[in-house]
């Protein structure tokens, strides 16, 4: 998820990275190429990422990883497939359709209590992402002052307010919820105290309109629930590991360079899609946004996507709050044993 709702400006002019893969498209690259660019072609598996929401920065890493050509490296030709509300991530990978897709722990637990056959195989999100967003005259710094506030948010999302409240004894009966649409609207105009959403999304909307706001991150406060998760079947896992692994491999790589450059990532992922309505500076600061949330102590010393059986301790114990009751072998760490190990 994390649609953009900020004004569209002119986007700059897309300027790719050379990779062997675009060398072929030029007289030295045909020269070079030219005895073994057919085997090469010819061994070149396609697969399909099926991604969790629309085009924009939050799958940059995705983006450079394609552009600089680390998926044909590993001998894969990788379409990023778009997500979005009429476009859910599970039919495509139980189907076959997408090799991975992105989700999330509690999507994933939903399914498979469906009988889908997923396991979560890495974490691009080390924190979860919902925030109680506030604006600074009214601030919500921890989950109490939510109490007797008015928050805006989607019905839909009542158990994750319950959650939090559950793990922080916050009396939800002292909590006025008042369903909103997505949009940061009745926070400003004082509709409501305070609005459940992404950090990555509404607060920057707010940031680019020169609106401060405060953001209680909810992962801070104990919601364990693993966000932008790689979710593959069984199947895949036991008869495609080669396929799953250099997939990874090139996520992570792509990602290590979002983390030292987030406004190249911001830059391409514009460039990249000129027809999406991407505004440069919203991805500029959402790019921003996102790396305390995907980048930790943890992938430090362990390596991008990475997660411990603590972490996933802490997701089933939130999940089940939420009503998921899930077992920790929903989660799959060997092959991201296999790339860092590699």
């Amino acid at each position: 998820m994390s649609g953009d709702p900020a004004v569209t400006h002119a986007s700059p002019a897309y300027r790719p990275t050379l990779t062997r893969r675009r060398l072929l498209g030029t007289g030295l690259g045909a020269a070079v190429l030219s005895l073994g660019g057919g085997l090469a072609r010819a061994q070149t598996r396609e697969v399909a990422l099926q991604l969790s929401w629309l085009h924009s920065v939050q799958f940059g890493g995705s983006y450079i990883a394609r552009d600089k050509g680390y998926w044909t490296d590993q001998g894969l030709s990788v379409a990023l497939n778009p997500g979005g509300p009429n476009a859910p991530v599970e039919p495509p990978v139980v189907a076959g359709n997408a090799l991975v897709g992105i989700s999330a722990a509690d999507y994933t637990a939903a399914a498979v209590a469906q009988g889908a056959p997923f396991k979560i195989i890495g974490v691009a999100m080390q924190k979860n992402p919902f925030v109680i967003a506030s604006l600074p005259d009214n601030p919500v710094n921890e989950p109490k002052d939510l109490e007797g506030k008015r928050i805006g948010m989607a019905v839909a999302n009542t158990p994750v307010l319950q959650a939090l409240c559950s793990l922080n004894d916050v009396d939800i009966d002292a909590i006025e919820v008042v369903p909103t649409q997505y949009d940061a609207a009745p926070l400003v105009a004082g509709q409501v105290d305070c609005l459940l959403c992404w950090a990555t999304d509404l607060p920057v909307a707010m940031a680019i309109q020169g609106i401060d706001s405060v953001t209680m991150l909810m992962a801070d406060h104990g919601y364990a629930v693993h966000s932008q998760t790689y979710i593959a079947t069984q199947d895949s896992i036991a008869n495609r590991r080669d396929d799953l692994i250099a997939l990874l491999r090139g996520e992570v790589m792509g990602w290590n360079d979002y983390h030292a450059d987030p406004a190249a990532a911001a830059a391409l992922t514009v460039g990249m899609f000129p027809d999406a309505g991407l505004d440069l500076q919203t991805q500029e600061l959402q790019a921003e946004r996102q790396v305390p949330l995907m980048f930790s102590d943890l992938t430090e010393e362990h390596g991008f996507g990475w997660f411990t059986d603590e972490t996933v301790a802490a997701n089933v114990e939130t999940l089940a709050l939420l009503g998921r009751d899930v077992s920790p072998d929903m989660w799959d760490r060997s092959l991201l044993q296999d790339v860092h190990d590699g």
